[in-house]
């Protein structure tokens, strides 16, 4: 491997570790906006402030590779998934459950993109890395059933829902690999988020004025601001500009050292002593994730 490979492979992993730490950081953000706005309007008051920043700049992108009719319509779609489906959905469905429990869902994603990568996009299987999403995807679960995260009928419709949105997360991630390819990741992403947030804005737009704002601390302005100029933008952009020059199957894998995140930042900021499932865990996810990756 020369230079020029060992530093964008170092980029590549830059990148997929910062997306993991903005990602890990949203599930608490999230459920604190959530607990002085209703989900419709958080969801309106984030997908129209990252609008308004992607919008201009995509005006100025137009000016490069044009973009087919049909690619158009992909993209529509795309931004449907994205935005009605897996963003809102995750937020009602995280409304009504735990941030833990929504991470512990949000665990199945590099199984289900795995899978479709094999259908959709011709990756290969191999008993590699299959056997490194399973022991990684082990080693998650180890973490969050150590933290005492147990699946109940208590939040049971938002743990379905948290579920449908971690599948749209799948279905967008593999939608998007061969346009980001001919387009950008910027590009895709802004365009997936505009057309997605203007499908969703009459309903989105509906609650809103509905929605009673005296009396929103500050904690539910900045979860608004985080999910959607940290979230929206700077952690959509990472995920897909990497998943512009690797396998999906293998960024999928990256995203179990998610819960190695979240816990460790819990650990910063709440003063959480660490557990022994957490260090079995994530040694145990840190061993998946080094199979996947190896050549």
């Amino acid at each position: 491997m020369n230079t020029h490979e060992k530093k964008s492979r170092l980029l590549l992993y830059s990148a997929i570790l910062l997306h993991q730490v903005l990602t890990a950081v949203a599930f608490p953000v999230a459920k604190l906006g959530l607990n002085y706005v209703e989900p419709f309007t958080l969801a309106f008051m984030r997908f129209t402030l990252a609008s308004t920043i992607f919008i201009p700049v995509l005006f100025w992108l137009k000016a490069y590779r044009v973009i087919t009719k049909r690619d158009h319509l992909t993209i529509f779609i795309l931004g449907l998934v994205l935005i009605p489906v897996n963003q809102t959905v995750f937020l009602v469905g995280q409304s009504m459950t735990t941030a833990s429990h929504s991470s512990l869902l949000f665990a199945a994603i590099p199984i289900f993109i795995y899978i479709l990568a094999i259908i959709f996009l011709g990756e290969k299987m191999t008993f590699r890395r299959t056997a490194g999403i399973a022991i990684a995807t082990g080693g998650v679960y180890m973490i969050l059933s150590g933290e005492g995260v147990e699946l109940g009928a208590s939040s049971l419709l938002g743990d379905a829902l948290v579920l449908v949105a971690v599948l749209a997360w799948a279905v967008a991630a593999i939608m998007a690999k061969p346009l980001i390819v001919k387009y950008g990741a910027f590009r895709v992403t802004g365009m997936a988020l505009v057309y997605g947030s203007l499908v969703y804005a009459p309903f989105g737009l509906y609650k809103t004025i509905q929605f009673q704002f005296d009396g929103v601390p500050w904690q539910g302005w900045f979860s608004a601001l985080y999910l959607a100029f940290v979230v929206s933008i700077i952690a959509y952009f990472l995920w897909y500009w990497v998943l512009k020059y690797m396998e999906a199957s293998r960024v999928a894998i990256l995203q179990n050292i998610q819960p190695i995140i979240a816990t460790s930042v819990a650990m910063a900021m709440l003063s959480e002593t660490i557990s022994e499932y957490f260090v079995v865990g994530g040694i145990i996810v840190i061993t998946g994730v080094i199979l996947t990756e190896l050549k």
